[in-house]
């Protein structure tokens, strides 16, 4: 793959990571997380190559 490729693809998953990180963080500050756990889904699609990725995990709040 070419270098703009790997430098566009690593500017965008660093984009997705940070952002979502201050999204979750702020959510779990703003409301009583401790002792609980979250399910989380994250979804990257590209419409144009029919693509759909799905991440699933657990989120464990703060104590």
């Amino acid at each position: 793959m070419s270098d703009d490729f790997n430098m566009s693809m690593r500017k965008f998953l660093k984009q997705v990571g940070v952002t979502s990180q201050q999204a979750i963080e702020e959510a779990m500050r703003e409301n009583a997380t401790a002792g609980k756990s979250y399910a989380v889904k994250a979804v990257v699609t590209i419409e144009e190559l029919g693509l759909t990725h799905e991440v699933t995990g657990e989120i464990k709040g703060q104590e």
